[in-house]
């Protein structure tokens, strides 16, 4: 990839498979801590008749980290504004887009600045505030935030490995050896950096303004985006489905690939993205 012609897309290390254009596009876009190699079990499975669109968000994986600009990116409107160049550099409309846990939030960010851009929002574990607030559920307490970012910076690499088996399933070795692994990739100044922008973001507000078709993917046992937080953005999303997963953790395109796949599938074909 020439980066001269192609800047956003060298920015975001774009990866593309599966089907040439004119075919629809479906996009996937990773949470804290995890790069694009995180969709291989999903991904996959929708080439044959899309074009499959994987990227990092700038500071994780094999972006491109000297673009990590700390002010920049204090907010995920940064982060919305990379995914939607991805797509002007690529003439990319009516696309379904999936992302997992904040990345869902970016999408839906995107998707209410440029809603011609997207046709179907898939967000899975997704999370507008993870702090509770009056009438909010959000699963966290202020305090528990602080004590989770100190010891984060404290020990990044135990932080890593004990929150690798929450989003995960910690019966699961394999599982949380590889989120482990991905975290330990990312420079943890970033990491802490993103994570106190993640875990401090309040996107309430916005979600009246999204139009597009969502299928919110909810995973059963989950302690970072618990139930009463699916029920929220189902509540309070327009045009929303909400779909329990009965799995652990908070990554159900890790520890539950079929099911979640099913769903996506199901959604698409119920709601088709192209006539």
């Amino acid at each position: 990839m020439n980066p001269t012609n192609a800047l956003a897309q060298y920015r975001s290390n774009v990866t593309i498979s599966g089907q040439r254009s004119p075919a629809p596009a479906i996009v996937f876009l990773h949470g804290l801590g995890s790069d694009q190699t995180s969709w291989r079990r999903l991904a996959p499975a929708f080439e044959d008749r899309y074009q499959v669109i994987l990227l990092d968000l700038i500071g994780a994986g094999k972006s491109d980290l000297a673009s990590y600009d700390y002010a920049r990116y204090g907010s995920l409107h940064a982060h919305a504004d990379d995914l939607l160049a991805v797509l002007h550099e690529l003439d990319l409309y009516n696309v379904v887009f999936v992302g997992h846990s904040i990345s869902s939030m970016i999408g839906v960010l995107a998707a209410i600045k440029e809603p011609a851009r997207f046709g179907r929002l898939v967000l899975l574990a997704p999370s507008p505030r993870f702090v509770n607030a009056e009438g909010y559920k959000g699963g966290f307490e202020q305090k528990d935030i602080q004590e989770l970012l100190t010891a984060m910076q404290a020990n990044y690499h135990g932080w890593s490995e004990g929150v690798a088996a929450l989003m995960t399933d910690a019966n699961r070795p394999e599982l949380v050896m590889e989120l482990s692994n991905s975290f330990f990739q990312t420079q943890p100044a970033i990491a802490q950096h993103f994570a106190r922008v993640t875990f401090y973001a309040d996107h309430r507000a916005d979600l009246p303004f999204l139009t597009t078709p969502t299928l919110l993917l909810q995973c059963a046992h989950d302690v970072i985006a618990p139930m009463a937080v699916g029920t929220y953005l189902h509540e309070n999303l327009p045009d929303s489905q909400l779909v329990v997963i009965d799995t652990p953790g908070h990554s159900a395109h890790l520890t539950a690939p079929q099911e979640t796949l099913r769903e996506i599938e199901r959604f698409l074909q119920v709601a088709p993205v192209f006539a």
